[in-house]
């Protein structure tokens, strides 16, 4: 199986081993269409000079360019402009490769054939494979436990199940490189682990193949507890990122191989859907404000509840989790359908998207009717979470795909806020409740997990506040001016006629006469 294969080095200050490093690359490669990229990232020495004598010397059976990054890239940010190149140039697979000689370039025809047998995204070379080979190859002892250790917590976080993360000899499918957010980065080292965190979350397989172990005279330019401390922090905000905590826009997973739903279901497990759901009870008449696809609609109506949907998404076909659905932008008012019908109205994390969720309460107030027996239940994000607040003691204070901060909230709210935004316009708060977060999202439906949530629950009791995830009010319409006239009216009618009676003693057949 043939394909166009570039060998992109990546150089920095190695004027002694470079032309080593080319001479070594195996003839065998010929059998494909092999071209070689070296790009020197600003070496202060004369590397770039002894790559271009390689390209003019013949002496390379393959096609050799040589490129100078005039202000230095960085580590990572090197193999986001070769990357660049093979994509441009058309290349099917591209092999990451290190001018200092730390990796055999012998090896390069057997990564190929593991990568194109069997398929795979990417092939790493692994040291760690064969058991103590990279010591038996002169690896520092504390390079090896290092290596050991946060290759442990990256499987751990990430679920998968690598020999290592931190070889830099790797094949990729530019097919693959092309899904991911690569360009997204760091510049730094371990821009190794986040493409790894991003192939893993774009569900691309990789496979590894053994290769040996070489430790040299080379510089290394690398800080080890800074790279340890970037690989750890890297991994951590990519694995937390589904809760809402951290958000950065390079492990987004939205719109990609795996799209990450923005809503999910949070039905299996103490939450707010799971409160809402039994709370309302059986046969009632439900209005979903801002329904989405209607999660825990499904639910209600396998309790006997008929179910309206109101949402700004026009929908081709019918949704099977409503009995009627209305395409309306609630930032618009409120639309015909009178709320006073319904029994229950859902706001279920909708008003912090709203533009204006002052406006919206009074109209909604007034779509009431004055009914005193409609029940409402709202929620939202509580900005004062203890994370949250946290983050904001470090100085972080960032948006992400959901949670509290999502980045189509417009505002946000604590327990006093979201209180008053309802009690100021027309509302009675009958019950005020604090959810905990969603922990099974982040970590799985789980003992960890179901251990969480009854911590968190049990927090709640000390400080609702600080500990609550989620607000959740219980609401009751307070009668309208409107209402309490005609109330008045009423009862001045049933007033005026026991008055009447009361002074008027009917006998048998009498009846008062209409000018009464």
């Amino acid at each position: 199986m043939r394909c166009r294969f570039l060998i992109f080095i990546v150089s920095y200050n190695a004027e002694r081993t470079i032309t080593d490093v080319l001479s070594r690359i195996p003839r065998a490669l010929e059998q494909h269409h092999t071209e070689i990229l070296i790009i020197d990232d600003a070496s202060q020495d004369r590397t770039f000079e002894k790559a271009v004598a390689f390209q003019k010397s013949g002496l390379s059976p393959f096609p050799l360019t040589v490129l100078f990054n005039p202000v230095n890239q960085g580590y990572g940010g090197n193999q986001k402009v070769g990357f660049h190149y093979a994509i441009q140039h058309g290349f099917d697979v591209v092999a990451l490769l290190h001018g200092d000689g730390q990796y055999a370039p012998e090896k390069l025809p057997e990564l190929l054939h593991t990568l194109l047998e069997q398929e795979a995204m990417a092939v790493f070379g692994s040291r760690m494979l064969e058991r103590f080979g990279a010591l038996r190859g002169g690896m520092p002892l504390y390079k090896f436990i290092g290596n050991k250790v946060l290759t442990a917590y990256q499987n751990a976080l990430l679920g998968s199940a690598y020999s290592e993360f931190h070889s830099g000899y790797r094949l990729y499918r530019t097919q693959a490189l092309s899904q991911v957010p690569f360009h997204l980065n760091t510049s730094d080292f371990h821009f190794d682990t986040e493409i790894i965190v991003q192939f893993i979350q774009a569900g691309l397989r990789i496979v590894e193949h053994p290769i040996p172990t070489y430790y040299g005279d080379e510089i290394c330019h690398v800080n080890g507890l800074k790279y340890a401390w970037d690989v750890v922090r890297a991994v951590t905000v990519a694995r937390l990122q589904p809760m809402g905590i951290f958000y950065q826009r390079k492990f987004d997973r939205s719109g990609r191989n795996k799209p990450e739903p923005l809503y999910v279901s949070k039905l299996s497990f103490f939450s707010s859907q799971r409160l809402v759901v039994d709370t309302i009870p059986p046969g009632a008449n439900v209005l979903d404000l801002g329904c989405g696809e209607g999660a825990i609609d499904h639910e209600l109506r396998a309790k006997g509840c008929r179910v309206v949907g109101i949402d700004k998404r026009e929908q081709t076909t019918g949704n099977p989790n409503l009995d009627a659905y209305i395409a309306y932008d609630l930032n618009r008012d409120l639309p015909a359908e009178a709320l006073s019908n319904f029994s229950h109205v859902l706001l279920l994390d909708v008003v912090e998207h709203l533009v204006d969720p002052e406006g919206f309460v009074v109209n909604l107030h007034q779509a009431c009717g004055g009914n005193p027996d409609m029940r409402l239940i709202a929620t939202t994000g509580n900005v004062a979470f203890f994370l949250v607040r946290f983050m904001l003691l470090l100085g972080a204070f960032r948006y992400g795909r959901r949670g509290i901060l999502d980045l189509t909230h417009v505002r946000l709210f604590t327990f006093s806020s979201f209180r008053q935004l309802f009690e100021e316009r027309g509302f009675k708060v009958t019950r005020m409740r604090g959810i905990p977060a969603p922990y099974p999202l982040a970590i799985g439906n789980n003992l960890l997990s179901r251990t969480l949530l009854r911590l968190n629950r049990w927090l709640i009791h000390i400080s609702r506040g600080l500990f609550s995830y989620q607000i959740l009010l219980e609401l009751q319409p307070l009668p309208g001016l409107q209402h309490l006239l005609d109330q008045a009216f009423q009862a001045s009618a049933l007033r005026h006629a026991r008055a009447w009676h009361a002074t008027h003693p009917m006998t048998t057949g009498d009846q008062p006469s209409s000018s009464s």
